[in-house]
């Protein structure tokens, strides 16, 4: 009987220490930042800290970070790595809004973020507005969130970044910068709003360097003074040279608009600015996207001679009442690099190059080969321009069961190597284009209404 009783006093008490164990890992698990908090206190949630400094000291691997309402006029420094099943979290406590605000930050020289991510890994970022950030330099670049060194595994999620400006003439901002400085994995950015950025020469949302692997899905990019998604190649920005390309990843259901470099003072007068742009990035889907009222829709290229923009796939996107073109592949000149076994389907391209700047409907430049352009949907915009292609590098690109729009009173016009057609069957012929490709009275296009439910939805 002392036997049993010796037993069960060793189980109750192995149980009374695993339930301590348990209890203390779910203190862990939960940090709590407010602005009436106080650094010296433990961080739970009846008691929590002042900064978000002293939260990233404490963050430890497994650990929430729930950050209470209010403006924090201070920056994040990511002090700690998750790990796959323990990963590192900051976000709005419930629906909380909560402020990074660089408003009192003051002028320096090199990289300023409100959020720094630098060689860390399994991270999330989640719910927070990001905003007021200016600098008056030309050697700082300012940017609301910044992830690099090889930083892998991360999330930026539901967050709102706004209002983050280079008044410089020369000066350089981001909204959200991922900089694969080493080897980058995982990048996942969603459901965020980027928005009302004044960026100089660089680009709203940006992926740069050594980065294999990456979604960017569902966000909202508008009011911006350059690019808006782009995912760059070649800049020199990896330690490994052979490396330095953002590839395997896709770019899914995004809204972007009012994307356009005019009366930035890094470009003058130039419509230059894509909503999305490929430059020197390879194995990247496109799809699904809506971009209107910017200077390029989508745009695949290297700004690197002998680079390219290889296998990108352009499907199913809504492209219509961009400035200067719906969609470009090729370099802008020859001086640049070019577009190479890629797939442009399915797309809806309608009435581009409302400045009259002849970009066309689908506009093919510099050093383009062994693209595939299918099924894709053409209506033209005031330049009557359906398809330009300006260069003679035009080399084995199949144009396939696309359909333009035909439209009562009003000529088409297509440019085949520097050759303009206002004939679609010579136009045809010039361009290989397969039997299937048509030339066709529209019906009743409902895509008028679709138009105007998105507009009303964003």
């Amino acid at each position: 009987m002392k036997k049993i009783i010796l037993i069960l006093l060793a189980a109750a008490a192995i149980i009374i220490v695993l339930a301590l164990n348990n209890a203390n890992e779910k203190k862990d698990k939960a940090i709590y930042v407010a602005v009436n908090g106080d650094d010296q206190n433990d961080g739970t949630k009846s008691k929590p800290f002042r900064t978000l400094k002293k939260a990233a000291s404490e963050a430890k691997a497994g650990t929430t970070v729930f950050i209470r309402k209010g403006t924090y006029n201070e920056k994040l420094v990511v002090k700690h790595s998750g790990t796959k099943s323990k990963p590192i979290i900051f976000r709005a406590y419930k629906k909380d809004k909560v402020v990074l605000s660089g408003k009192n930050l003051k002028d320096v020289e090199g990289d300023t973020s409100l959020i720094t991510i630098n060689n860390k890994n399994y991270l999330t970022i989640s719910g927070l507005t990001i905003q007021d950030l200016t600098t008056d330099l030309s050697d700082e670049t300012v940017m609301g969130i910044y992830v690099t060194g090889s930083s892998s595994h991360i999330t930026l999620e539901n967050n709102h970044v706004h209002r983050i400006k280079t008044l410089a003439e020369d000066g350089n901002a981001h909204g959200i910068a991922i900089y694969g400085t080493g080897a980058m994995r995982d990048i996942n950015i969603s459901n965020n709003t980027v928005e009302d950025l004044k960026l100089g020469s660089s680009e709203s949302l940006v992926l740069n360097g050594n980065i294999d692997g990456f979604k960017v899905e569902n966000n909202l990019v508008r009011r911006n003074d350059n690019i808006g998604i782009d995912l760059i190649g070649y800049e020199g920005t990896s330690n490994d040279k052979k490396a330095d390309f953002v590839r395997n990843g896709v770019v899914n259901s995004n809204k972007i608009y009012e994307i356009s470099s005019f009366g930035n003072p890094a470009y003058g007068e130039e419509y230059s600015a894509g909503g999305i742009y490929v430059d020197g990035g390879k194995n990247i889907t496109i799809a699904k996207n809506t971009v209107y009222k910017s200077d390029i829709g989508i745009e695949a290229t290297s700004e690197h001679p002998k680079k390219y923009a290889d296998h990108i796939k352009i499907l199913n996107n809504i492209l219509y009442n961009n400035f200067f073109t719906g969609i470009s592949i090729g370099g802008y000149d020859k001086k640049r690099g070019g577009t190479k076994n890629s797939f442009i389907y399915q797309n809806i391209i309608y009435r581009n190059d409302t400045k009259g700047l002849d970009g066309g409907q689908l506009l093919l430049q510099y050093d383009i080969k062994n693209n595939v352009i299918e099924k894709n949907t053409l209506t033209a915009g005031p330049s009557r321009i359906f398809v330009a292609n300006y260069f003679k590098t035009n080399k084995e690109n199949k144009l396939k069961k696309n359909v333009f729009h035909k439209e009562k009173g009003k000529k088409g016009i297509w440019i085949w190597k520097e050759e303009e057609y206002t004939s679609f069957p010579e136009f045809k012929k010039a361009s290989n284009s397969d039997d299937e490709s048509s030339y066709k009275n529209a019906k009743k296009f409902d895509f008028e209404l679709k138009k105007d439910s998105l507009a009303k939805k964003l």
